[in-house]
């Protein structure tokens, strides 16, 4: 599981170099990208890879995610949690975590 916050990016692929390695059959070097935009929606797009991104069982080249909703990157699912916080000065209204 790793988390994100407002501006921050994250890669997943099998490539040494990216931010969560998934080593597994079906997974480009750089499969895809998450984002938390400044509005705090959760985004991902597919980097080109060669057997696809899955969000909820459909192929998919971009896509705002969810709460619930199941990534799929070869083989291997990820489910995307969205947590309220607080809503204290300063801290973002959600932290994602996949």
């Amino acid at each position: 599981m790793f988390r994100l916050l407002p501006g921050s990016l994250k890669t997943i692929g099998r490539a040494t170099g990216v931010d969560f390695v998934v080593d597994a059959a079906l997974v480009s070097r750089v499969h895809c990208r998450l984002t938390v935009s400044e509005a705090n929606e959760l985004l991902l797009e597919d980097l080109g890879s060669t057997n696809g991104t899955f969000l909820n069982g459909h192929k998919v080249s971009k896509a705002n995610l969810s709460d619930g909703d199941k990534l799929t990157v070869g083989r291997v699912e990820f489910v995307v949690n969205a947590e309220s916080n607080d809503k204290r000065a300063g801290s973002p209204k959600t932290t994602w975590s996949v």
